[in-house]
C-alpha cells in the first residue's frame, strides 16, 4: 500500500498554505478533547481555526493518562484557560471493552485482552468522572475552566452536560 495519494495532497495543499511562522499557542485559550472519529471537525464545530485551540483526540475521547498530560501542558505552557471535554453519539467506545476483544477476536482471531480500550457503556457518568478529575488535577484546577459536553453527529450540536 502505498502513501502517493495522501502526498501528492500535501504538495497541492503546501502550495497555498499561508500559515508560516505560526507560534504554538492556543490563541483562544481553548483546549479540546474529543474522539478520533473521522466525523468530528473539533475547530469549525466551535468557531475557531488553526492555531485557536489545542486538539486532543482518544478512542471515546475520553481523559486518557496521555491525554491528562497533553491539558496539563496546554495549561501551563499554551495559553489554555478553557478545557472542553467532548464524547459523542453513535461511538464505538461506549460499549464495553470486552465487546471490543470479542470483535477484535472474530475478525483477527488474535487474542487483544492485554488491551485496555477504556469503553464505557455509560458515557455521561464517565464525562462527569473525566470532567472531575481534570477539575482536581493540581496543575490545572484553578488555572483553566472545564466543561463536558456531547456532540450528536447525526445533527453537528453540541450541548453541554457538565
Amino acid at each position: 500500500m502505498s502513501f502517493d495519494d495522501l502526498l501528492s495532497a500535501n504538495r497541492s495543499y503546501a502550495e497555498s498554505f499561508s500559515r508560516k511562522g505560526i507560534d504554538g499557542i492556543a490563541h483562544a485559550g481553548v483546549a479540546i478533547v474529543t474522539c478520533m472519529d473521522s466525523r468530528i471537525d473539533p475547530l469549525p464545530m466551535v468557531g475557531l481555526g488553526p492555531g485557536d485551540a489545542k486538539i486532543l483526540r482518544s478512542p471515546g475521547g475520553w481523559v486518557a493518562p496521555w491525554t491528562m498530560t497533553g491539558l496539563v501542558l496546554a495549561v501551563q505552557l499554551l495559553h489554555v484557560e478553557r478545557i472542553m471535554l467532548i464524547p459523542h453519539t453513535r461511538c464505538a467506545m461506549s460499549g464495553t471493552d470486552e465487546a471490543l476483544h470479542q470483535s477484535i477476536a472474530e475478525r483477527n482471531g488474535m487474542d487483544a485482552t492485554w488491551l485496555s480500550f477504556g469503553a464505557s457503556p455509560d458515557q455521561m457518568s464517565r464525562l462527569k468522572q473525566d470532567v472531575s478529575a481534570v477539575l482536581a488535577h493540581p496543575l490545572i484546577k484553578n488555572r483553566a475552566k472545564v466543561g463536558g459536553f456531547m456532540y450528536d453527529v447525526d445533527t453537528g450540536l453540541l450541548e453541554q452536560i457538565f
